[in-house]
């Protein structure tokens, strides 16, 4: 009989991260960092597994959005899936009245990307590959039919994007060796989160050169002292050969951040993440005119392929920060470096979170070995959270990331850790209300 996608299943899994302000930043002070976990089956006893980030409230819309885009998923034969992921892409954004509640943006979008990446996650374990590899391996054209061209074409066509790809073909087999033996480069936030105290800080950013990490992060944009403050005692802390970003989480207007930014120049910010409005391409456009040389950084909160296309097309970044679960998942991340590709944008994933660092290292380590070429300005989010619920976790040695060898996307969860966190009834949940 033929093998079909037999279920969907959706799960509320949420950490209390909030008790210790882990994760904490100018624009979400106390997140209880959560997934809404997604388990795809197949009727031969299939799986693939996946998640949508959030940080708490909200994660049950989440887990609805899934379940609405369910029956688009179950029944199509697998096959068939896997033969065109392109088109199964297209089939979970372009329902006509789900479609309506972005389109292709929010929560819909999100949870067409814990559907995706649950996908390909199945098709990685059957094909006994890790995705950055299975990616990897396919063909130009193949890579190429993943991508709907259809709102890109005036900044990417289709035959540039073929050109792109033909030219890294040739080094794919050696960057690959390189990539397992050495790792993809990482920086870190851990030491950087808002409601943690000077003295963690400093502890932190000097335990994270130990351990061979040449960039750290910051967050920054509640209190312009404080932000004064803790710059200077992280730059001491780490010298200064060692790259300090610092992220406002979206916390302020552009004539704001323009001032806000000026006096921070001495200690010499490499970049400035999410400045403003995440939706405003023109405001960062202007901000990354007047602070100059400092960089200009956004993409986690950036909705689809459009926005990205907009920014690049603007100038309006100098890194580009794709995400796991907030665009459509592995396919629509495919386009996005491509366009950062032909623009010569390098890409800097955004991390953290739930799972993100086990799922966005595929798509790095892809662009990487097949798009383009390069690890040249190009460092991977890390965060120190979470990662023992993990079957499949990151590895970190002297500030890189470890090439995964595991088959799939790197998603799943250990069962208890579901059970244990499960919101509103799992124990975590239950005892302490």
């Amino acid at each position: 009989m033929t093998e079909v996608i037999s279920a969907v299943e959706a799960v509320d899994v949420r950490f209390p991260t909030s008790r210790d302000l882990d994760g904490s930043d100018a624009m979400n002070p106390e997140p209880d960092y959560s997934a809404a976990y997604v388990v795809v089956r197949t009727s031969t006893g299939g799986e693939g597994y996946g998640l949508a980030f959030t940080v708490g409230r909200g994660n049950d819309l989440e887990v609805a959005a899934v379940k609405a885009l369910a029956p688009l998923v179950v029944g199509l034969p697998v096959e068939e899936v896997l033969a065109d992921l392109g088109a199964f892409s297209r089939r979970l954004t372009g329902d006509s009245q789900l479609r309506w509640l972005g389109p292709e943006k929010g929560t819909i979008h999100m949870a067409a990307a814990a559907i995706d990446n649950a996908i390909w996650d199945l098709h990685g374990r059957r094909e006994g590959k890790p995705v950055w590899r299975l990616l990897a391996e396919m063909s130009p054209e193949r890579i190429v039919d993943l991508v709907d061209f259809r709102y890109l074409q005036d900044a990417l066509t289709r035959e540039e994007a073929l050109a792109i790809l033909r030219s890294a073909e040739p080094g794919r087999a050696e960057r690959t060796r390189h990539l397992l033996a050495h790792g993809y480069p990482a920086y870190t936030t851990t030491p950087g989160w808002l409601g943690y105290t000077d003295e963690k800080l400093v502890h932190l950013a000097k335990q994270a050169v130990a351990d061979g990490f040449t960039q750290i992060k910051l967050k920054v944009g509640a209190d312009q002292e404080a932000d004064l403050r803790r710059l200077a005692l992280a730059r001491s802390a780490v010298g200064p050969d060692i790259r300090i970003a610092i992220d406002a989480n979206q916390a302020w207007g552009v004539p704001q951040a323009i001032e806000w930014l000026r006096p921070l120049a001495p200690y010499d910010p490499y970049w400035i993440e999410e400045p403003t409005s995440p939706d405003d391409i023109l405001g960062h456009a202007a901000i990354r005119q007047a602070v100059a040389p400092m960089k200009v950084a956004t993409g986690e909160h950036t909705h689809n392929k459009v926005m990205f296309k907009q920014l690049l097309q603007a100038g309006a970044i100098d890194i580009l920060q794709m995400d796991a679960s907030r665009v459509a998942g592995v396919t629509e991340n495919v386009a996005i470096l491509l366009l950062a590709a032909k623009f010569g944008v390098p890409v800097c994933p955004h991390a953290g979170g739930v799972g993100l660092c086990e799922m966005v290292q595929h798509l790095a380590m892809f662009d990487y070995v097949a798009v383009s070429g390069s690890t040249e300005d190009r460092v991977i989010e890390y965060v120190d959270h979470l990662h023992e619920h993990f079957t499949d976790p990151v590895r970190i040695r002297e500030g890189h990331y470890r090439a995964p060898v595991t088959p799939g996307i790197g998603a799943q969860l250990h069962p208890e850790s579901v059970a244990r966190h499960r919101y509103p009834d799992g124990p975590e949940w239950a005892t302490t209300g």
